[in-house]
């Protein structure tokens, strides 16, 4: 009896990803969420300098500061609730320290120019097609950070409008980095607070206007996360309890089909080995003094430098 509907992910053959691999991530909590699996696995991977990225066009924007070396200055801030804050990034690089918040913005600016020179991976998470514009000034914000509503305008970027951006993000990115690939995924995670209808609008144009976008910029994919959780996963039990974002076992779930379907069968192998050592490293012992403990510990620091060897970037 099948009790599943299943969708068939092609196999990349061209441009893998492998333990050689640069992966960059940029956008919604979700790449977020996909970098920490990366992480953990000890790829050479970075995401979101400018913190987690909603829309497209906050992406954008940020691409286009970094391949400008755009640098902020007092003038890119506002100050709410007693703190500093740019509508650029996300509130994790907002502090009470004025100086505190240009040093990171700047900073990170910079690590992004880096990464994108150095990536042999872009992954582009989209959450959402809806946007916010600052009245004031004209300008649509990546973040709002709890300014009153009434200082912006709400706005539905339309599927022609996000496949104009996203092409603009791939020339852009060619400017400095004609090697890499594109990887864009559309987020699982629902906008529920723009409303049902809304939220099923915005992920339709964000759909539309990404295949727009590869179907006419070469090594551009689309990775169907989005429709992985639609699909596959139609059951409450891989949500969390807000019934909104993908729980662990969901989230697992696209990442081994992420697996599947783009990393090339060494890079599992080596994997399996990192999981592993991880495994032990978080092993707690009834005794640490026993004998078993102590042999235990020496075969794990074997394992480590075996795997150090092989690939000298990774640390534990």
């Amino acid at each position: 009896m099948k009790l599943q509907t299943n969708l068939y992910l092609k196999k990349q053959t061209n441009n893998p990803i492998d333990y050689a691999s640069k992966i960059f991530l940029l956008g919604s909590c979700f790449s977020e969420n996909i970098g920490d699996k990366l992480s953990y696995y000890k790829f050479q991977s970075k995401q979101n300098p400018f913190g987690i990225l909603f829309h497209p066009k906050a992406i954008e924007l940020l691409i286009i500061n970094a391949v400008r070396q755009h640098k902020y200055t007092e003038k890119d801030l506002i100050f709410q609730n007693e703190r500093w804050h740019c509508f650029a990034a996300h509130s994790s690089l907002s502090s009470t320290d004025k100086n505190e918040v240009l040093t990171n913005l700047n900073a990170a600016l910079a690590e992004t120019k880096k990464q994108l020179e150095e990536a042999s991976h872009l992954v582009i998470t989209l959450g959402t097609s809806w946007v916010y514009r600052y009245l004031k000034e004209g300008t649509i914000v990546a973040n709002c950070h709890k300014v009153p509503q009434k200082e912006f305008s709400k706005e539905l970027l339309s599927s022609a409008e996000v496949s104009e951006i996203l092409s603009n993000i791939t020339t852009l990115l060619k400017t400095v980095n004609s090697k890499a690939v594109i990887v864009f995924t559309i987020s699982p995670v629902r906008h529920l607070k723009d409303g049902f209808v809304e939220n099923m609008r915005s992920k339709a144009h964000l759909i539309a206007g990404v295949h727009e976008t590869i179907a006419s910029e070469a090594k551009s994919f689309y990775f169907p996360s989005y429709e992985i959780v639609m699909d596959e996963l139609r059951d409450y039990r891989f949500y969390d309890a807000d019934l909104v974002h993908p729980n662990k076992t969901g989230i697992h779930y696209i990442w081994e089909k992420f697996t599947d379907s783009w990393f090339c069968e060494a890079s599992r192998t080596t994997m399996r080995e990192v999981e592993s050592i991880q495994k032990g490293l978080s092993h707690k012992s009834f005794n640490e003094m026993s004998d078993q403990h102590q042999q235990f510990l020496k075969n794990l620091e074997k394992k480590k430098k075996e795997i150090t060897a092989k690939h000298p970037f990774i640390s534990f």
